[in-house]
């Protein structure tokens, strides 16, 4: 079990601003961003995109009340086709929260001294929740907007939750005396409360509620970069120094830790669908078919007389 010094590098820190009917989320990433990047040799623009979409996913993750898991999906028609993220909610009280990313590129067009999010194009932002069996999933979509990830979640909460939610996000290499670089991304959201609730009755008036929000939005933009990054603040340091004025409320963190949900049952179940020639046509030379997970690197083969729903063998053991 990760400890509580080490908790604040991968992890969610909720907090509430009564006073300003506010609430958010500070998060930090560095051992599970590695983990992400560490299965794929991405070019640098590609790294920065995905360590920011593994921190909306984080925050966007803890804050709704999930069961199974949240996912975010961007799709463009740049060299950036495709970028994936999922975040599985603790399977029990105090347990660590999962994470895993990849992106699909076109290695050819990118251009690394570009504009990142310049470099996915025209396209939309998804999120997708699913709350596991029994529940029918949920999917909100939004077109990629204001010239960064960022800028189109708060887009997102606007169209598709009608609460104003402001993000600010952080990402590069550290460079700490006698540590090799690594990657480390910090991030922080505020959104304001919901009408019915109960900081939000006490604010009164719309009038009083938009000075309130107006309020938070002027103190977050006090933040820097290397604040959010660390490694020098820890997260309750962040938001006691951002919003101290507002006598904050803090609320335990929650641990992230990288994970995968891939398996052979799953690849197997997703090739379900295919007829015998079909499975011909993705056996190889020799005699097998393959399958490689994009999110963790797991290699998985199978005999093709047990795939497919013309299967004529009944699965042995999985090669992985």
């Amino acid at each position: 079990m990760t400890s509580p010094e080490t908790s604040w590098d991968d992890g969610v820190l909720p907090f509430q601003l009564d006073r300003c009917d506010v609430r958010g989320r500070v998060a930090r990433l560095d051992g599970v961003l590695e983990r992400i990047l560490a299965q794929h040799r991405y070019p640098g623009v590609i790294e920065g995109l995905l360590a920011e979409a593994a921190l909306l996913t984080a925050m966007m993750g803890q804050m709704i009340d999930l069961r199974w898991k949240l996912s975010l999906q961007v799709r463009g028609n740049g060299p950036v086709r495709i970028i994936a993220t999922d975040y599985y909610a603790p399977a029990k009280a105090n347990e660590p929260a999962r994470m895993r990313a990849y992106a699909s590129f076109d290695k050819e067009r990118l251009a690394d001294d570009s504009v990142p999010f310049a470099q996915i194009g025209q396209g939309y932002f998804a999120i997708l929740m699913d709350q596991g069996k029994g529940s029918e999933p949920y999917q909100g979509v939004t077109a990629l907007s204001g010239g960064s990830l960022a800028a189109s979640a708060e887009a997102y909460f606007a169209h598709s939750e009608q609460l104003p939610t402001r993000f600010r996000l952080a990402a590069g290499r550290s460079h700490l005396p006698g540590r090799p670089p690594v990657w480390r991304a910090g991030g922080i959201m505020i959104q304001q409360m919901p009408k019915g609730s109960d900081p939000a009755r006490k604010a009164g008036t719309d009038e009083n509620r938009f000075e309130n929000w107006q309020r938070a939005n002027l103190l977050l933009d006090t933040v820097d970069d290397l604040e959010l990054v660390g490694p020098r603040l820890g997260l309750p340091e962040v938001i006691y120094r951002l919003f101290h004025e507002e006598v904050p409320r803090v609320f335990p963190p929650q641990v992230i830790e990288f994970g995968c949900s891939c398996s052979a049952a799953r690849v197997r179940e997703s090739l379900s669908i295919y007829s015998a020639k079909d499975i011909g046509h993705m056996t190889t030379d020799a005699g097998i078919v393959t399958a490689d997970c994009q999110f963790c690197g797991a290699h998985y083969e199978f005999d093709p007389e047990t795939l497919g729903f013309e299967a004529t063998k009944e699965p042995s053991g999985e090669r992985r």
